[in-house]
């Protein structure tokens, strides 16, 4: 008899993953026998309830689906009947309880993108950007009561070269699901070959070494941008706060967002943080910051389109030498 798995995730990374276990899991001798997903929202202009990406990679094969607002005792009823014997959670974002995590035999496990135990908590790859970390990496861990904090099965490093944005890092082709669903097949694989007449065991684990990091939720309000801040500083927010909530600023009392920039030379010590220094046609917007140079290449205007920063300056009159705040 199969490994049998209830997988828990919602987000687009999260079904990438569900569907390579599910392209393998007959010759790796597992199988999904129920994925637990967050309720179906309204999203955008959209009246109509949209599933969430791992629930519709779960219907499309014929996989039960489980949707509740709370892990409540109605819904550690429906679960118990698919007899799953190990809950396997890629961002998921609910809390799992006591009495949840007993329903299955060998507990649960979860990817999580950081070496573990630094950076627990929900925002764990914005976290690294914004230290500048030359690395971080991916855990394999069990799931604990408490945040982050079981033991792992396995760990990967992912160096960082400085120009990764957290939507690149957690694309379903970015380098944390392709890692992390790899990872994932490894240890499954080694749990059932490792089967035995009293039944399946997790590998070795190994304990969190080291000092603890937690990461905050990030709120519209952490992508402000605070020009008295340095370039390298203001840089690390843009990548980090990207897809959200992107950075912004205000421009004559209108919101404008700063998608994409680099640092450059200071050329203006005098001018005051958040002055426009120049349009640079072949680098971009020079901004001045508290220290440094931010050279902007991408913007985008409230309720408008994002543009590059030439087509920006096509229709921004006197936004040179204007002070953003």
């Amino acid at each position: 008899m199969s490994l049998r798995i209830l997988y828990a995730g919602s987000p687009e990374p999260s079904a990438a993953v569900l569907d390579h276990l599910l392209s393998i899991q007959k010759e790796k001798g597992f199988e999904i026998v129920g994925v637990l997903t967050n309720p179906p929202s309204a999203q955008k202009r959209h009246k109509t309830l949209i599933p969430t990406a791992v629930a519709a990679i779960a219907e499309k094969n014929g996989i039960k689906v489980f949707t509740p607002v709370h892990l409540d005792s109605e819904c550690r009823v429906q679960i118990s009947e698919i007899k799953a014997d190990l809950l396997v959670c890629f961002d998921y974002g609910h809390i799992f309880g006591p009495k949840f995590l007993a329903m299955f035999p060998l507990g649960g496990i979860n990817l999580h993108p950081s070496l573990l135990p630094k950076y627990r908590g929900c925002t764990p790859v914005p976290a690294a950007i914004l230290a500048g970390d030359k690395e971080t990496g991916i855990s394999l861990q069990t799931l604990a009561l408490k945040t982050d904090e079981g033991d792992l099965l396995a760990q990967e490093k992912i160096l960082l070269s400085g120009k990764e944005t957290t939507e690149s890092m957690m694309a379903c082709d970015g380098i944390v699901v392709t890692k992390g669903k790899l990872m994932l097949e490894k240890a499954l694989s080694e749990i059932v070959a490792a089967k035995t007449c009293n039944g399946y065991s997790l590998p070795h684990l190994t304990p969190q070494t080291g000092d603890a990091s937690y990461t905050p939720f990030i709120s519209k309000d952490d992508g402000k941008i605070d020009w008295n801040k340095s370039a390298n500083e203001i840089e690390r927010m843009i990548r980090a706060y990207t897809p959200w909530p992107n950075c912004h600023t205000v421009s004559n009392n209108v919101v404008l967002k700063i998608l994409e920039a680099h640092v450059v030379e200071d050329s203006d010590e005098g001018a005051k943080a958040g002055t426009v220094l120049g349009f640079d046609k072949s680098d971009g917007i020079h901004i001045k910051t508290g220290s440094g140079v931010l050279s902007v290449t991408k913007l985008q205007w409230q309720a408008k389109n994002a543009v590059d920063y030439k087509s920006f300056m096509n229709g921004a009159r006197n936004f040179v030498g204007s002070v953003l705040g």
